[in-house]
């Protein structure tokens, strides 16, 4: 009996497939014509076989395959393969004789064999597979144009790099298989289609290999860096026996010598990585070939105007490249996302490698200098609307293209341009503050300060202007030095910033350009307050806003007054400290920075906690959280959780008061912000102190005390000093409690701050108050009163625990009349007194 399907038996199972073949069978009885496409290598040979082995029963006249790569096609210069030379090899598959009947066709038009195999195919009923199109496309669309119009009977499925183009087509794009999250434990990477593929494929390949907590890590990074690509995958697996995941997993830098080792029998585009890879392109137009390997000169895929900026040139216009590029998309050579800032281009892994090989053959260091302008001009364009309100727009961008950007500046710093780097760096500055990549930051500041500041470096052949548009204005060194040294301040500079508070000074004197001096001078200002330098930092701070007025620099005046907010709030200079936010908001509000309205929000939270408006407090902070988290701004976020626990804490919430507080530690350490980080921390030092647990609390506080020290922060000190001595007084240990303390109120005094004061008064009063001086702890309590009224902050009632507790000991010991007497001796006397003998 005649055979009725050609059919090849799969010598593997098909993984990570199952539904795309019910969905493809779904769509081949919908309509005639199925279209797989997809990458060379993805698969789409094996799953139109695997679907249509489960159709050879609903075909009369059977299933065949026909595989257009299995031979040379117009061997002749210049030719093009014809729809008749692709019928002669289908008739050839389903055994047709070419001289067959001539058919009603006769006598219309000369007999081509395509008209004969129309013909032959009329009256049945039969299911073709037309396999790797891609390379004879046209003349597969001329043959499925004319079977689908003369043959009622046929349905095709093709597949092909990219689409036939024919009216009625139904395309079914061929994904790679899907790849495990990179935070995947060994149960979640079985899960992955990709995994398991090359699981399996390895396990045969080396009997007895498993997945396990050893190789999980390694056999993951493989099934990314492959892209999840079954030929790639199952190239690599056969590398397992000899290798090892972990060393195949080193290698793969080399992929290109090292997967080499594919069946036998497989064709010999297969057979190695690179053949699947010059297979494709070798399909290409010169032009469609340099504009694909000049992609590749990007990092993480690239927006239309920069690749229309990038790939043009030698041989290629800029309005070109748009047709270009839906074209190696439609071939499957280059991915295309639609996001909400337009189409992004990516490359598969291996793709990319390839054509970074093509460009350093030809044409790198040209294409090179052409994407480390263009990033400049892009990191300049969004820098200036980074402050504005479309800093959540532009933030989004920047996030998009940080890779390529580290790639500009790689690049500038490898040719020695300062011009470039400069240019880059202070564009940047802003972006990476906001982002809290300071590491990064002072990196590439301190590199482009490294760099000689002669002309910029240009392309051979380049146009003048384009070498940095007219060149965009080239900052100042003096900018950079004061950038790099507020990030460096920011990220812990080893001395601390107040042993430096001079040269800090210097820095700012020597900023010659008046704008960059209000906003690099705020930089400085901010980080010296946020580690404690108030003195320093507040003369800085006004030297700004004096500077910021008479500029008519709004945005660096408001940012100078949030931040002064912030300070006169922590010296306790309340009144000050509300006028200096609600102008920054007002400020803020006008620019559309949603940022500075988070900081200056920030400061109305606290003084509203002051104030026991809690309810006022908490929508405040939340409010802040929302905006931080809209924009990314995970440090800022980290802050407004850990207000978050405070306000839970200050409502006897203990429980949410540790879940915010752990939220904010943990955003703060993933953002390398130690500052943030100390906060958390010391909110669930707090919160442990009050429900009993004094050990947890204790090892929080002395952690932050010696990190304060480093930075003398006196501020965060007399915090940490006044809580360490409480845990001492609560151990029974009225010494030590006494000496913490007596530090504590030295901080507390160089501070400036009255809250900081009492508080070091209060736990002085229950130091003596252990030690069996009940007067002079009540004289200590009377003053430390007299603190807080003077600040215009009473203790509110739910911070009262402490000093109730002191309070409840010494009315034991000298009774309510004598009690009173010395308590009021004490306000009389008033914090600064050296009667108060602490």
């Amino acid at each position: 009996p005649r055979r009725h399907t050609n059919l090849p038996a799969p010598h593997a199972g098909l993984i990570g497939r199952s539904q795309a073949v019910e969905k493809v069978r779904t769509l081949i009885a919908a309509g005639r014509l199925v279209t797989l496409t997809g990458p060379g290598g993805v698969g789409k040979t094996r799953l139109a076989v695997e679907v249509v082995s489960g159709l050879t029963g609903s075909y009369a006249d059977g299933v065949w395959l026909v595989e257009l790569a299995a031979r040379a096609w117009s061997t002749e210069a210049g030719a093009a393969t014809t729809g008749n030379e692709l019928a002669e090899l289908v008739a050839a598959t389903l055994g047709i004789r070419d001289d067959a009947s001539p058919g009603p066709l006769q006598g219309r038009r000369p007999r081509t064999l395509l008209d004969r195999l129309s013909d032959a195919l009329r009256t049945q009923r039969l299911l073709l597979v037309l396999d790797n199109c891609e390379h004879v496309v046209e003349a597969a669309a001329s043959l499925a144009r004319a079977l689908l119009r003369d043959a009622p009977g046929v349905r095709i499925l093709a597949t092909s790099q990219e689409p036939l183009s024919l009216p009625g087509e139904q395309l079914w794009p061929v994904p790679p298989l899907d790849l495990p999250a990179d935070t995947a434990d060994q149960a979640a990477l079985r899960t992955s289609s990709a995994v398991r593929l090359f699981l399996d494929r390895a396990a045969a390949a080396a009997p007895g290999f498993a997945l396990s907590d050893d190789n999980a890590r390694a056999v993951a990074s493989i099934c990314r860096r492959l892209d999840g690509i079954p030929l790639a995958l199952e190239l690599a697996a056969t590398r397992v026996r000899v290798l090892g995941v972990r060393e195949l997993a080193r290698r793969l830098d080399d992929r290109f010598r090292l997967l080499t080792g594919g069946h036998r029998g497989a064709p010999a585009r297969q057979r190695t990585l690179r053949a699947m890879i010059d297979w494709s392109w070798e399909l290409l137009t010169a032009a469609e070939q340099a504009v694909l390997r000049r992609l590749a000169i990007h990092s993480d895929g690239c927006g239309l105007e920069a690749a229309e900026s990038v790939c043009a040139g030698a041989g290629v216009k800029p309005a070109e490249v748009l047709d270009l590029l839906a074209r190696l998309v439609d071939r499957s050579l280059v991915l295309v996302a639609h996001e909400a800032d337009g189409p992004r281009y990516r490359l598969l892994e291996s793709v990319a490698a390839y054509l970074l090989e093509r460009l350093r053959e030809t044409e790198h260091e040209r294409v090179r200098r052409a994407h480390a302008r263009y990033y400049a001009e892009f990191a300049e364009q969004a820098g200036s609307f980074l402050r504005g309100p479309d800093q959540q727009h532009w933030l989004r961008r920047l996030d998009a293209e940080t890779a390529n950007i580290r790639s500009a500046l790689d690049s500038a710093a490898a040719d020695g341009d300062g011009h470039l780097m400069r240019r880059l760096v202070h564009a940047m500055a802003w972006y990476w503050f906001l982002r809290g990549r300071l590491t990064e930051a002072n990196r590439y500041l301190t590199l482009a300060l490294a760099l000689p500041q002669d002309q910029p470096v240009r392309s051979k052949g380049a146009a003048g202007p384009a070498a940095g548009s007219a060149a965009g204005r080239v900052p100042d060194r003096s900018g950079t030095v004061a950038w790099r040294t507020g990030m460096s301040l920011l990220s812990g500079a080893p001395d601390g910033p107040a042993r430096h508070s001079r040269a800090v000074l210097d820095v700012y004197e020597g900023i010659r350009d008046p704008h960059e001096r209000t906003r690099a001078g705020w930089l400085l200002g901010f980080a010296l307050t946020r580690f404690g330098d108030f003195a320093v930092g507040e003369k800085l701070l006004n030297r700004v806003l004096t500077e910021s007025r008479a500029l008519g620099d709004r945005w660096a005046l408001a940012a100078g007054l949030s931040t002064r907010g912030m300070q006169t709030y922590v010296c306790g200079d309340l009144r000050a400290s509300r006028r200096e936010a609600e102008e920054s908001l007002e400020l803020f509000h006008e620019s559309g920075d949603q940022w500075g309205r988070l900081q200056a929000t920030a400061v109305l939270g606290r003084l509203a906690e002051i104030e026991g408006d809690y309810p006022q407090a908490a929508r405040l902070h939340r409010d802040g959280l929302r905006t931080a988290e809209d924009l990314g701004l995970w440090t800022d976020a980290s802050m407004r959780w850990s207000e978050l626990g405070r306000i839970a804490l200050l409502t006897g919430d203990h429980a949410r008061a540790e879940e915010f507080h752990e939220r904010g530690r943990r955003l703060a350490v993933e953002q390398g912000d130690q500052p943030a980080e100390e906060f958390a921390e010391i909110g669930l030092a707090l919160g442990a102190r009050r429900q009993g647990g004094i050990d947890r609390a204790e090892s929080y506080l002395r952690r932050w005390l010696e990190w304060n020290r480093q930075f003398d922060a006196e501020y965060g000190a007399a915090l940490i000093l006044a809580e360490l001595g409480f845990v001492a007084e609560l151990r029974g240990d009225a010494e030590t409690a006494l000496a913490l303390h007596r530090q504590g109120l030295a901080a507390a005094r160089d501070t400036g701050d009255p809250r900081a004061i009492a508080l070091a008064l209060e736990g002085l009063a229950g130091a003596r108050a252990l030690a069996g001086h009940p007067g002079r702890a009540a004289r200590l309590l009377g003053a430390a009163s007299a603190a807080r009224t003077s600040a215009g902050a009473p203790l509110p009632a739910p911070e009262r625990g402490d000093v109730d507790r002191i309070t409840g000991t010494l009315r034991a010991a000298l009774g309510e009349a004598g009690f009173a007497a010395e308590y009021a001796q004490g306000i009389a006397l008033g914090p600064d007194s050296e009667l108060l003998n602490p």
